[in-house]
């Protein structure tokens, strides 16, 4: 290759990760790319902290429709969430059928207290608790 092609070459690259992009993102590239975001982080800092180079970022963040497990996990444990909503794969909740119980009844009702109020219950139920879990 020329001087002149290597030149570009590096260009390029340099400037790969300020190139708009021009298909949608798979979701998992736009979740890495929201949280590095989120986060304040370039591309480049992404790509350091996980130890990989700015292509394969770039590529994970743009391109990869299914990322490699490792790479998944290790963005998971960084960002501090689960693999599920990395990969945006939603958990539900098992959930009762019939009305809430008195308890989610109550604890409704205390969360539209004034936060002043809400202390003096929660001090409440704590010194409760206490209590109860030392005689027992």
């Amino acid at each position: 290759m020329t001087k002149q092609l290597i030149e570009q070459n590096r260009s390029y690259h340099a400037d790969m990760a300020g190139r708009p992009q021009t298909n949608e993102a798979p979701p998992f590239g736009a979740q890495l790319a929201a949280l590095r975001k989120e986060h304040g982080w370039t591309q480049p800092q992404l790509a350091e902290k996980l130890g990989v180079t700015l292509a394969t970022l770039v590529y994970y963040e743009r391109q990869a429709k299914n990322p490699n497990a490792e790479f998944v996990s290790k963005v998971a444990k960084l960002f501090n969430v689960s693999v599920d909503e990395l990969l945006g794969h939603t958990v539900k909740a098992s959930r009762k059928h019939g009305p809430p119980s008195r308890l989610q009844q109550l604890t409704e009702q205390l969360a539209e207290l004034p936060r002043n109020k809400q202390k003096i219950v929660v001090e409440m139920l704590e010194g409760f608790l206490q209590k109860t879990t030392n005689s027992a």
